[in-house]
């Protein structure tokens, strides 16, 4: 049943933020470039070139974090989004919205974050927009982020690709950057240092595309986690996925807070890594690429695409049992990125 207010599990990036897209901006927008659900358009321009265009909003409480801060937060994000579509990215515009009384001090903190965060990544800031809102309107800051890219010929990374048979690549340790923003508002501690993984991964595509131009799909697991998104690529798909419990790379500081808060690290959000779906004949030479650099040196293989189970996520657990893997459901973090 339709809820007759916004709520804030429709932002969860779960189950109601799919209902969200599927039931009412989808429908209302619908177009064959919208209808591909990727993590950014690709658009063809013509004599066979091709853009990847994509945006994303940034409002994550604290605004400062170990590893990181909302201002290269909101870079790396849309970065990466492009990066996820098979592109490089090249231009961001920038829109700001900032409360009144938020202090000058922390506002050049956060754009200095974001050049440096756009140095790293090679991207240049191009336009933008500040707006400025009474006091209670906003919380200090909220940043959006909007991006193109150019996806080189040859290279044709979507969710339609996904074929039964590939391998699942997770490119590093799940959970990292939720647990350090719950930490860090919540003031609890962990038992050995924790922080964000933020951070622009679209040189680390760049250089799988260089040995496998034939990858099948990228997608990072930001809010709702790995478990969501295998969830989204399954969907409605004719195959299944199947992913193994023991090979889900999770810090032992992070899987310990994990236990003690009651959270599943496949839900909780990552913002430094992805799921990348291999043709079987390619995975070795694709890992060893991953591994042989620091944002991907904990990359593992966590699963398969199977023909059995369509639409649906198994999991083998430790005890050689099977779960069902569903999309979250419930909020567990608001305003984690």
């Amino acid at each position: 049943m339709k809820p007759d207010k916004i709520l804030l599990d429709h932002g969860s990036g779960g189950a109601m933020s799919h209902q969200l897209v599927i039931q009412t901006l989808l429908p209302a927008f619908d177009n064959p470039l919208l209808s591909t659900l990727h993590d950014g358009a690709v658009i063809d321009i013509g004599n066979g070139s091709r853009l990847a265009f994509s945006t994303d909003s940034f409002v994550v409480d604290p605004i400062f974090f170990p590893g990181g801060s909302i201002g290269d937060l909101a870079v790396n994000g849309t970065v990466n989004d492009l990066a996820m579509c098979g592109a490089e990215p090249a231009y961001l515009s920038v829109g700001l919205i900032l409360e009144e009384g938020f202090p000058f001090s922390d506002f050049e903190r956060v754009i200095s974050d974001m050049k440096a965060a756009a140095l790293a990544a090679g991207v240049m800031i191009v336009t933008g927009d500040t707006k400025v809102v009474p006091k209670g309107a906003a919380d200090k800051i909220f940043i959006n982020t909007t991006g193109l890219g150019y996806i080189q010929p040859g290279i044709d990374v979507g969710p339609s690709r996904v074929v039964s048979g590939d391998r699942i690549i997770l490119s590093g340790t799940m959970a990292d950057h939720g647990m350090t923003i719950l930490s860090r508002r919540e003031n609890l501690s962990f038992s050995g240092p924790v922080q964000s993984d933020t951070a622009a991964l679209n040189h680390l595509v760049k250089k799988m595309l260089q040995i496998c131009p034939d990858i099948h799909m990228l997608r990072d697991p930001t809010r709702g986690g790995v478990g969501t998104t295998l969830n989204e690529v399954a969907g409605s798909a004719a195959f299944g996925i199947q992913i193994d419990e023991a090979h889900l790379p999770v810090k032992g500081a992070v899987a310990g807070m994990c236990e003690l808060l009651g959270l599943d690290p496949l839900y909780v959000a990552n913002e430094g890594k992805f799921l990348a779906f291999i043709p079987s004949n390619e995975t070795n030479a694709v890992l060893k690429i991953l591994q042989s650099d620091p944002l991907g040196k904990d990359a593992v293989i966590i699963g398969e695409v199977v023909a059995d189970h369509p639409g649906q996520v198994v999991m083998k657990t430790r005890i050689g049992g099977s779960r069902m893997v569903r999309m979250l459901t419930g909020e567990q973090l608001p305003r984690i990125c």
